[in-house]
């Protein structure tokens, strides 16, 4: 029987993300285990916002063409721009970390040491292997060390690292570890539940399925912390 909701929970301390623990061969049989952070060349950032779209259009352009599409039509006469345009300045985004949103920590004046959970944070990514849309909902928690983060900013958060071709699992750590590094604590939790439109709409083509991610950090780890977290998203543990 095919496994409709598949739970993956990622070490704190791992460094590596084994993705065949998932029922994933929708996406390719050579489909490899891939590092936390998103493979960029060394001259990633050589050419500008504007070179780059440049050099995408006619490339587009040339796919168009390649299908049998005709971009006198004009409907499809912008197409190569718009989409050029989209990828640069919109879909892929958070390639650039001259995008990171400004993360600016308060004082936790009010001793505030429970968990604070941020639910239903929405996300719309696409997924590396056939650039198709995955998106859903993703949960974060963390535990004040003594420092606070605006509420909006843990929404940008999880924006900026949707904005590129993205894997779930890279996803979840990235967002998690992020968080970590930003609210100067371990104590951060992340679960991310998407649907995928390479698994909906091509190969299987199963639009039921589900795919949930997982990060525990810090004191998340312990069952009872765990177990009150899943509690506000209405899982059990």
């Amino acid at each position: 029987m095919k496994q409709k909701e598949t739970l993956l929970t990622t070490p704190l301390s791992e460094q590596k993300i084994e993705l065949s623990h998932l029922i994933i061969e929708e996406m390719g049989d050579e489909h490899k285990a891939s590092s936390v952070d998103t493979p960029m060349r060394a001259d990633a950032f050589d050419k500008t916002d504007e070179e780059k779209i440049a050099i995408i259009e006619p490339h587009f352009r040339a796919i168009m063409e390649t299908l049998g599409m005709d971009l006198n039509d004009d409907s499809l006469r912008g197409t190569p721009l718009r989409v050029a345009k989209m990828y640069v300045k919109e879909l892929f985004q958070g390639l650039n970390p001259a995008n990171m949103p400004s993360m600016t920590l308060f004082e936790n004046k009010f001793q505030y040491n429970e968990m604070l959970v941020e639910k239903n944070i929405n996300f719309y990514t696409n997924c590396e292997h056939h650039f198709v849309p995955f998106f859903g909902k993703a949960h974060v928690a963390y535990i004040s060390s003594g420092k606070v983060i605006g509420l909006s900013k843990l929404n940008r958060l999880v924006e900026y690292y949707s904005k590129r071709p993205q894997v779930q699992e890279r996803l979840t750590m990235q967002i998690g570890k992020a968080l970590q590094t930003v609210l100067q604590t371990q104590d951060v939790a992340v679960f991310l539940d998407a649907k995928h439109l390479c698994v909906a709409s091509r190969g299987v083509k199963d639009d039921s399925s589900n795919t949930i991610t997982s990060f525990y950090g810090g004191k998340f780890q312990e069952e009872n912390t765990k177990a009150e977290f899943l509690k506000y998203l209405d899982i059990n543990a």
